[in-house]
């Protein structure tokens, strides 16, 4: 895995460190830290970022730490490591947020669940704007909504032949779940930047799968 340089972009310390935490739990701790030497992460050894909401974790480190997963473990398993992590991201800090506190409300629970979650997958966007460096916007289609990062710290600084981003997708998957009261929705990368692409993009379908 080649070092990729910092980028001056920054995910807030809390959303980081559950991300590591979540990697931790499911690799074991000798095979997290192989992860972590793999992506030139070794200061992280040992250590974690403080539980704040300060932006002190740099885009770069997350994305070189995806690579790492993907070296090891191969894409797939790369991918599901990934995936489980951004869905822990979203369970362990972002749900606890003032700002995503009303998706609990009993008023809003009583919504149809077309309006929930057009509000909820906005909301989301609107959250990572605010607490991160990412740049996150959201277009409704006919059967779709698409989740679009214009700054996407899971990629960042690589190429790839595919979309990598499952971190980021596995966050909107939490997201989405919770938000809809436990249903399950397809999240399909569309476009990516490690490709080429001027974004990465998620086809987020209206109707849950489960």
């Amino acid at each position: 895995m080649n070092q990729i340089e910092p980028s001056g972009f920054y995910y807030p310390n809390i959303v980081a460190q559950a991300y590591l935490q979540a990697l931790e739990d499911v690799m074991g701790t000798n095979g997290f830290h192989a992860v972590l030497h793999l992506a030139h992460l070794s200061n992280l050894v040992g250590q974690r970022p403080p539980r704040n909401w300060d932006k002190g974790f740099d885009f770069a480190d997350l994305s070189a730490l995806n690579g790492a997963l993907e070296d090891l473990f191969g894409f797939q398993g790369g991918k599901w490591l990934q995936g489980r992590a951004g869905r822990s991201c979203f369970a362990r800090a972002l749900q606890g947020l003032e700002t995503l506190a009303g998706v609990k409300d009993p008023g809003f629970a009583r919504l149809p669940l077309g309006t929930r979650v057009r509000i909820g997958i906005t909301t989301i966007a609107e959250v990572l704007n605010q607490v991160s460096d990412q740049v996150t916007r959201v277009d409704q289609r006919t059967e779709y909504y698409f989740y679009i990062i214009e700054r996407c710290p899971a990629c960042w600084g690589r190429t790839a032949s595919r979309p990598v981003c499952s971190s980021a997708k596995g966050l909107l998957e939490e997201g989405l779940h919770w938000i809809s009261g436990g249903r399950e929705f397809q999240v399909d990368e569309v476009e990516c930047q490690a490709m080429g692409d001027e974004a990465c993009a998620f086809a987020v379908y209206k109707d849950p799968v489960a």
